[in-house]
């Protein structure tokens, strides 16, 4: 990310900052990879170490699946019947050692707060529209958004709207595609999206109050509770490079070509051992020839899992919005018989879609199975 400043900060960092009375703002430095990777130094009113009570919840790691026959998988997460928060609606499906994947229906706004300190998490907004107070001042979000929210991040979604997300919690941290970054961390001419596209915190809101607030989080696979005899959102400046920021999928800019494309052309993030890409509408292969659908192909090291949003997905039959297929690795996939010849001499498609490729199997928790097409794996013959 690039080097961002909200409210007030002193002139020097480490230096005395004061407030009107004469006590001092209490200065925390988040950063990341030790005092070696991306971070930012925010000003508080009170201790962030501050803390009245705790208490263990308890894991928040699913349950997987018994290792079964290898097949493509096929979940409706429109089936997904749990709803509330944002933090007690989270459904996850599948996920590894490096990542969790679920779904939520955000009904209402969290009465606590949270943090995940195990690592970044990605909310895209599937529909809905609200706001993310974070300690960094707040993100107002609507459909198609990728809230970007760092490690340590304490925050709380207020929707608008019932809200519907794709979640990806990463025990990593996100960033984009290193190949369109050069050197000195610019997005380069090639890259399908830019500075210019990416949102930080709209407005800096300080809550300087006293009271019993708690703070969920998430560390160590399990989830803790952190009362603070302050409002955790008491901040008055900051500036760095770690802060939660936006990327609406409508901006990423599709590249294309005579014939068609490889999926890494579709790339917006990176994590260890994953990556997330953006499937957008897009002007077909130019080529005389071409066949606009996309071959069949072999995950040889990863698994592919798509989310699909809107639009007419053309190589797939039987999917509908709010679909997640897994592709996994070790077997070929491709479109459904008929979809390769119906593409042909077509200019455009109009789909949108989440495609999360991880470089390590993903495991399918026991819940999924309540919102599984069994039947998925056969649809090709």
């Amino acid at each position: 990310m690039y080097y961002r400043q909200l409210g007030n900060i002193p002139h020097k960092r480490h230096t005395m900052f004061k407030k009107d009375d004469g006590s001092l703002y209490r200065e925390q430095v988040m950063g990341t990879k030790g005092f070696s990777g991306t971070q930012s130094i925010l000003y508080h009113h009170h201790l962030p170490t501050a803390v009245a009570k705790t208490e263990y919840l308890g894991s928040y790691m699913p349950e997987f699946e018994e290792e079964g026959a290898l097949r493509h998988r096929h979940f409706f997460t429109d089936k997904v019947e749990k709803e509330g928060c944002a933090l007690k609606s989270r459904e996850y499906l599948l996920g590894n050692s490096d990542l969790l994947i679920g779904t939520a229906y955000v009904t209402e706004e969290m009465t606590n707060f949270y943090r995940n300190g195990d690592g970044d998490e990605i909310l895209y907004i599937h529909f809905g529209k609200g706001q993310v107070e974070t300690m960094f001042g707040t993100i107002t979000y609507g459909k198609g958004d990728y809230v970007v929210i760092p490690i340590g991040t304490i925050y709380r979604v207020v929707p608008e709207e019932d809200t519907k997300m794709l979640i990806v919690e990463s025990f990593s941290q996100i960033t984009t595609p290193r190949r369109y970054r050069n050197e000195y961390g610019q997005l380069l001419e090639h890259s399908p999206f830019c500075e210019r596209d990416l949102r930080g915190p709209e407005k800096l809101e300080t809550k300087d109050e006293e009271g019993e607030f708690e703070v969920i989080t998430k560390s160590r696979g399990a989830l803790h509770s952190h009362v603070l005899n302050h409002h955790p959102l008491d901040v008055v400046g900051w500036d760095g490079y770690l802060y939660p920021w936006v990327f609406n999928i409508e901006d990423f800019e599709p590249i294309t070509g005579r014939v068609h494309q490889p999926p890494p052309v579709h790339q917006t993030f990176e994590g260890h051992n994953f990556v997330v890409c953006s499937f957008v509408p897009r002007l077909y292969d130019y080529h005389p020839e071409s066949i606009p659908a996309p071959y069949n192909h072999s995950n040889v090291n990863s698994d592919e899992l798509l989310y699909y949003v809107e639009g007419n997905f053309m190589s797939r039959k039987g999917i509908k919005e709010g679909s997640i297929t897994l592709h996994p690795s070790g077997i070929p996939h491709g479109p459904h018989p008929g979809t390769t010849e119906a593409s042909i001499g077509k200019k455009e498609t109009l789909e949108l879609a989440v495609m999360i490729d991880t470089f390590k199997p993903l495991k399918i928790v026991k819940k999924a199975h309540d919102v599984e097409d069994p039947n998925y794996m056969f649809t090709w013959v």
